[in-house]
Protein backbone atom coordinates (compact mmCIF):
# COMPACT_ATOMS: atom_id res chain seq x y z
CA UNK A 1 0.00 0.00 0.00
CA UNK A 2 2.85 2.39 0.87
CA UNK A 3 4.42 1.84 -2.56
CA UNK A 4 1.20 2.62 -4.44
CA UNK A 5 0.31 5.60 -2.24
CA UNK A 6 3.73 7.17 -2.67
CA UNK A 7 3.40 7.02 -6.46
CA UNK A 8 0.04 8.78 -6.38
CA UNK A 9 1.05 11.48 -3.89
CA UNK A 10 4.25 12.22 -5.81
CA UNK A 11 2.16 13.94 -8.49
CA UNK A 12 0.95 16.48 -5.94
CA UNK A 13 4.55 17.40 -5.04
CA UNK A 14 5.43 18.76 -8.47
CA UNK A 15 5.89 22.56 -8.53
CA UNK A 16 4.46 22.61 -12.03
CA UNK A 17 1.29 21.03 -10.64
CA UNK A 18 1.05 23.80 -8.04
CA UNK A 19 1.50 26.49 -10.69
CA UNK A 20 -1.11 25.00 -13.01
CA UNK A 21 -3.66 24.67 -10.19
CA UNK A 22 -3.07 28.27 -9.10
CA UNK A 23 -3.38 29.59 -12.66
CA UNK A 24 -6.55 27.58 -13.23
CA UNK A 25 -7.92 28.94 -9.97
CA UNK A 26 -7.22 32.48 -11.13
CA UNK A 27 -8.95 31.71 -14.43
CA UNK A 28 -12.17 30.30 -13.02
CA UNK A 29 -12.69 32.16 -9.76
CA UNK A 30 -15.29 34.91 -9.81
CA UNK A 31 -13.71 36.86 -6.95
CA UNK A 32 -11.35 39.51 -8.28
CA UNK A 33 -9.06 39.69 -5.23
CA UNK A 34 -8.64 35.89 -5.21
CA UNK A 35 -8.00 35.89 -8.97
CA UNK A 36 -5.15 38.39 -8.61
CA UNK A 37 -3.59 36.56 -5.67
CA UNK A 38 -3.81 33.17 -7.36
CA UNK A 39 -2.33 34.57 -10.58
CA UNK A 40 0.53 36.21 -8.70
CA UNK A 41 1.19 33.07 -6.67
CA UNK A 42 1.24 30.95 -9.83
CA UNK A 43 3.76 33.26 -11.50
CA UNK A 44 5.96 33.31 -8.38
CA UNK A 45 5.94 29.50 -8.17
CA UNK A 46 6.90 29.21 -11.84
CA UNK A 47 9.74 31.72 -11.44
CA UNK A 48 11.22 30.49 -8.16
CA UNK A 49 11.15 26.84 -9.15
CA UNK A 50 12.76 27.55 -12.52
CA UNK A 51 15.62 29.62 -11.07
CA UNK A 52 18.88 27.66 -11.11
CA UNK A 53 20.56 29.74 -8.42
CA UNK A 54 17.77 28.95 -5.95
CA UNK A 55 17.89 25.24 -6.75
CA UNK A 56 21.69 25.07 -6.51
CA UNK A 57 21.69 26.87 -3.17
CA UNK A 58 19.17 24.45 -1.67
CA UNK A 59 20.83 21.41 -3.22
CA UNK A 60 24.23 22.36 -1.80
CA UNK A 61 22.71 22.37 1.68
CA UNK A 62 20.97 19.02 1.15
CA UNK A 63 23.23 16.85 -0.98
CA UNK A 64 25.97 14.75 0.56
CA UNK A 65 29.27 16.18 -0.75
CA UNK A 66 31.37 14.17 -3.17
CA UNK A 67 34.57 12.53 -1.92
CA UNK A 68 37.83 11.47 -3.51
CA UNK A 69 38.15 7.97 -4.94
CA UNK A 70 39.02 5.42 -2.24
CA UNK A 71 42.22 3.43 -2.45
CA UNK A 72 42.29 -0.14 -3.73
CA UNK A 73 41.15 -2.67 -1.14
CA UNK A 74 39.32 -0.10 0.99
CA UNK A 75 35.96 -1.92 1.03
CA UNK A 76 34.41 -5.38 1.09
CA UNK A 77 31.72 -4.45 -1.41
CA UNK A 78 30.38 -1.57 -3.48
CA UNK A 79 26.59 -1.13 -3.38
CA UNK A 80 25.00 0.68 -6.31
CA UNK A 81 21.35 1.68 -6.01
CA UNK A 82 19.05 1.44 -9.04
CA UNK A 83 17.42 4.42 -10.68
CA UNK A 84 20.15 4.56 -13.30
CA UNK A 85 18.09 3.88 -16.40
CA UNK A 86 14.74 3.21 -18.05
CA UNK A 87 13.58 0.69 -20.60
CA UNK A 88 12.89 2.11 -24.05
CA UNK A 89 9.93 0.02 -25.22
CA UNK A 90 9.97 1.43 -28.74
CA UNK A 91 13.60 0.50 -29.39
CA UNK A 92 13.63 -2.42 -26.92
CA UNK A 93 16.83 -1.34 -25.21
CA UNK A 94 18.23 0.35 -22.13
CA UNK A 95 18.15 4.14 -21.97
CA UNK A 96 20.44 5.56 -19.31
CA UNK A 97 19.29 8.59 -17.35
CA UNK A 98 21.49 11.06 -15.47
CA UNK A 99 21.35 8.54 -12.62
CA UNK A 100 23.48 6.28 -14.79
CA UNK A 101 26.43 8.02 -13.16
CA UNK A 102 25.78 5.78 -10.15
CA UNK A 103 26.50 2.64 -12.17
CA UNK A 104 29.44 4.03 -14.12
CA UNK A 105 31.15 5.33 -10.98
CA UNK A 106 30.64 1.94 -9.33
CA UNK A 107 32.06 0.01 -12.29
CA UNK A 108 35.10 2.26 -12.38
CA UNK A 109 35.79 1.73 -8.68
CA UNK A 110 35.33 -2.02 -9.07
CA UNK A 111 37.87 -2.12 -11.91
CA UNK A 112 40.31 -0.14 -9.78
CA UNK A 113 40.08 -2.77 -7.05
CA UNK A 114 38.38 -0.61 -4.42
CA UNK A 115 36.31 -3.68 -3.50
CA UNK A 116 36.19 -7.28 -4.76
CA UNK A 117 32.43 -7.20 -5.34
CA UNK A 118 29.74 -4.85 -6.64
CA UNK A 119 26.06 -5.30 -5.80
CA UNK A 120 23.52 -3.61 -8.06
CA UNK A 121 20.12 -3.37 -6.38
CA UNK A 122 16.99 -2.39 -8.29
CA UNK A 123 13.77 -4.06 -9.38
CA UNK A 124 10.71 -2.30 -10.75
CA UNK A 125 9.49 1.05 -9.49
CA UNK A 126 6.68 1.13 -12.05
CA UNK A 127 3.00 0.58 -11.34
CA UNK A 128 2.36 -0.07 -15.03
CA UNK A 129 5.22 -2.49 -15.67
CA UNK A 130 6.06 -4.41 -12.47
CA UNK A 131 7.71 -7.10 -14.61
CA UNK A 132 10.33 -4.72 -15.97
CA UNK A 133 13.24 -5.23 -13.57
CA UNK A 134 16.14 -2.81 -13.79
CA UNK A 135 18.74 -5.21 -12.42
CA UNK A 136 17.88 -7.68 -15.19
CA UNK A 137 18.26 -5.26 -18.06
CA UNK A 138 21.44 -3.78 -16.56
CA UNK A 139 22.91 -7.26 -16.30
CA UNK A 140 21.98 -7.96 -19.93
CA UNK A 141 23.50 -4.63 -21.02
CA UNK A 142 26.75 -5.35 -19.19
CA UNK A 143 26.99 -8.78 -20.81
CA UNK A 144 26.46 -7.30 -24.29
CA UNK A 145 29.04 -4.60 -23.55
CA UNK A 146 31.53 -7.25 -22.31
CA UNK A 147 31.64 -5.55 -18.91
CA UNK A 148 29.97 -8.22 -16.78
CA UNK A 149 31.88 -10.68 -14.63
CA UNK A 150 31.32 -12.79 -11.54
CA UNK A 151 32.26 -9.90 -9.25
CA UNK A 152 28.95 -8.15 -10.06
CA UNK A 153 25.88 -9.37 -8.16
CA UNK A 154 22.30 -8.33 -8.94
CA UNK A 155 19.29 -7.88 -6.65
CA UNK A 156 16.07 -7.46 -8.66
CA UNK A 157 13.17 -7.59 -6.16
CA UNK A 158 13.41 -4.15 -4.55
CA UNK A 159 10.92 -1.45 -5.55
CA UNK A 160 12.17 1.42 -3.36
CA UNK A 161 15.07 2.49 -1.16
CA UNK A 162 13.79 0.65 1.90
CA UNK A 163 13.71 -2.60 -0.05
CA UNK A 164 17.11 -1.83 -1.61
CA UNK A 165 18.60 -1.98 1.86
CA UNK A 166 16.50 -4.88 3.15
CA UNK A 167 17.13 -7.13 0.13
CA UNK A 168 20.80 -6.22 -0.22
CA UNK A 169 21.70 -7.06 3.39
CA UNK A 170 21.55 -10.87 2.90
CA UNK A 171 23.92 -10.55 -0.07
CA UNK A 172 26.63 -8.86 1.97
CA UNK A 173 27.61 -11.86 4.05
CA UNK A 174 28.17 -9.82 7.20
CA UNK A 175 26.53 -6.64 8.41
CA UNK A 176 29.68 -5.20 9.99
CA UNK A 177 31.82 -5.17 6.85
CA UNK A 178 33.19 -2.19 4.98
CA UNK A 179 30.65 -1.10 2.38
CA UNK A 180 30.68 1.80 -0.07
CA UNK A 181 27.23 3.04 -1.04
CA UNK A 182 26.80 4.80 -4.37
CA UNK A 183 23.67 6.76 -5.22
CA UNK A 184 22.75 10.28 -6.28
CA UNK A 185 23.79 13.07 -3.93
CA UNK A 186 20.22 14.22 -3.29
CA UNK A 187 19.20 10.63 -2.46
CA UNK A 188 22.12 9.76 -0.17
CA UNK A 189 20.73 10.87 3.20
CA UNK A 190 17.69 8.60 2.99
CA UNK A 191 19.74 5.75 1.53
CA UNK A 192 22.32 5.77 4.34
CA UNK A 193 19.50 5.92 6.90
CA UNK A 194 17.75 2.91 5.31
CA UNK A 195 20.89 0.79 5.48
CA UNK A 196 21.54 1.92 9.06
CA UNK A 197 17.99 0.84 9.95
CA UNK A 198 18.88 -2.63 8.61
CA UNK A 199 22.01 -2.68 10.78
CA UNK A 200 24.41 -2.08 7.89
CA UNK A 201 26.92 0.75 8.17
CA UNK A 202 27.87 2.23 4.80
CA UNK A 203 30.20 4.94 3.59
CA UNK A 204 28.51 7.37 1.17
CA UNK A 205 29.98 7.99 -2.27
CA UNK A 206 27.77 10.57 -3.96
CA UNK A 207 27.24 10.50 -7.72
CA UNK A 208 24.94 12.42 -10.07
CA UNK A 209 25.18 15.66 -8.10
CA UNK A 210 23.06 18.69 -8.92
CA UNK A 211 25.33 20.99 -6.88
CA UNK A 212 28.63 20.04 -8.47
CA UNK A 213 31.01 22.78 -9.50
CA UNK A 214 31.58 26.28 -8.11
CA UNK A 215 28.77 28.74 -7.54
CA UNK A 216 28.37 31.35 -10.25
CA UNK A 217 27.19 34.90 -9.76
CA UNK A 218 26.35 35.83 -13.34
CA UNK A 219 23.13 37.65 -14.17
CA UNK A 220 21.66 34.92 -16.39
CA UNK A 221 22.39 32.30 -13.71
CA UNK A 222 20.94 34.45 -10.93
CA UNK A 223 17.86 35.79 -12.68
CA UNK A 224 16.81 33.96 -15.83
CA UNK A 225 14.35 31.04 -15.51
CA UNK A 226 15.20 27.64 -17.01
CA UNK A 227 12.56 25.00 -17.68
CA UNK A 228 14.78 22.01 -16.84
CA UNK A 229 15.42 23.35 -13.31
CA UNK A 230 11.96 22.17 -12.34
CA UNK A 231 13.09 18.57 -12.78
CA UNK A 232 15.67 19.12 -10.04
CA UNK A 233 12.95 20.40 -7.74
CA UNK A 234 10.79 17.40 -8.62
CA UNK A 235 13.61 15.13 -7.47
CA UNK A 236 14.30 17.10 -4.32
CA UNK A 237 10.68 17.48 -3.20
CA UNK A 238 10.05 13.80 -3.91
CA UNK A 239 13.08 13.00 -1.76
CA UNK A 240 11.89 15.17 1.12
CA UNK A 241 8.48 13.53 0.95
CA UNK A 242 10.22 10.15 0.93
CA UNK A 243 12.25 10.99 4.04
CA UNK A 244 9.14 12.11 5.93
CA UNK A 245 7.05 9.11 4.87
CA UNK A 246 9.91 6.69 5.64
CA UNK A 247 10.26 8.20 9.10
CA UNK A 248 6.53 7.83 9.74
CA UNK A 249 6.60 4.24 8.43
CA UNK A 250 9.60 3.30 10.58
CA UNK A 251 11.93 2.61 7.65
CA UNK A 252 14.56 5.04 8.92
Amino acid sequence: MFFFLSKILSFLLLPFTWAILLLLWSLFTKKEHIRKRALLAGVIVLYLFSNRFVLDTVMRAWEIPATAEPAAGSYDAIIVLGGTSAWDEQLDRVQFTRGGDRLFQGLQLLRKGVAPKLIFTGGSGSLKHPDKLEANWIQSWLVKAHLHDSAIVFENRSRNTHENAAFTKPLLGKANGRYLLITSGFHMRRSVACFAHEGVKVTPYAADRYSGGPMRYELDYLLLPEADVMQGWNQLLHEWFGCISYKISGYI
